[in-house]
């Protein structure tokens, strides 16, 4: 039997249900704390900042630099930057080596030339670093003997300063020629002769004793025969070779950097 509605009374209100509400305002407050937490992790204090940068930069070994090079943009060292920003090419590095050690023996030379001193001195650039070459046992030492001669101690007073500042590492080569000596061999003779340039080194000009060191050939490593008394002088020499502090790699370049660089000038002249 279908009911029937009372007389008088008002029709019921039907509320669509409101409680999404509440978990839409939880929603909303979550996430504000969220957004809260995110800008105050954003805001670095400074002078934390400062203190831990210095703390690794010293527990790394690296000194402290207040400036930063934001203009260029600088990510690896200058030093080893092209102008592109890429580090430089072995072929690169090795020209810089050239540029270098060329520096290096003009300043020898500028000093040798002012003291009338460089007919005796050779210079060559190679894969080993810059050699200084003392040629002329008669100018450098006495006859069969390993004392270095006045003039000798004036040329290593001029290359002294030069060789001591380069910061490498020396080595001190003697050479002889063949034949007689009152020496018990050629040997004994050039390593007294490269001991005394040594010597002079440490004791006169301040090198660094863990910085240099003294080697002798006697005549097995001759630049020319001794078929005269000239040619054998060019072989009683002492080697002052100031040895490249670069890798392997980079020093097995070096003659087609000096390769490249006397092209350059060539055809530098020939435009002019």
């Amino acid at each position: 039997m279908r009911s029937r509605r009372k007389r008088g009374a008002q029709p019921e209100e039907h509320h669509v249900d409101e409680r999404w509400m509440a978990s839409y305002m939880d929603m909303v407050t979550v996430l504000m704390c969220m957004f809260i937490v995110l800008f105050a992790m954003s805001s670095v204090d400074q002078i934390k900042f400062e203190k831990l940068r210095n703390s690794l930069a010293t527990g790394f070994g690296t000194e402290i630099s207040q400036k930063v090079d934001t203009a260029s943009g600088v990510v690896v060292p200058g030093e080893l930057a092209t102008a592109n920003g890429e580090g430089f090419s072995p072929l690169d590095l090795a020209t810089e080596e050239v540029n270098k050690l060329t520096a290096l023996q003009g300043a020898m030379q500028n000093q040798l030339q002012a003291q009338g001193l460089d007919q005796n001195v050779e210079f060559v650039v190679g894969e080993r670093g810059l050699t200084v070459k003392l040629v002329g046992s008669q100018t450098f030492f006495q006859p069969d003997m390993p004392d270095l001669t006045p003039k000798a101690l004036k040329i290593l007073n001029a290359i002294a300063p030069t060789v001591v500042g380069s910061g490498l590492e020396v080595m001190i080569e003697g050479h002889a020629a063949k034949g007689y000596t009152a020496y018990a061999s050629t040997w004994e003779l050039s390593a007294a002769r490269s001991v005394n340039v040594l010597r002079y080194f440490v004791d006169q000009s301040g090198m660094p004793p863990g910085r240099i060191g003294a080697v002798a050939f006697g005549a097995a490593r001759q630049v020319t025969d001794d078929s005269t008394e000239e040619l054998m002088e060019l072989n009683r020499r002492v080697d002052v070779v100031l040895v490249s502090d670069r890798p392997e790699d980079i020093r097995s370049l070096i003659p087609q950097a000096i390769e490249a660089q006397t092209q350059d000038t060539a055809a530098a002249a020939k435009a002019k």
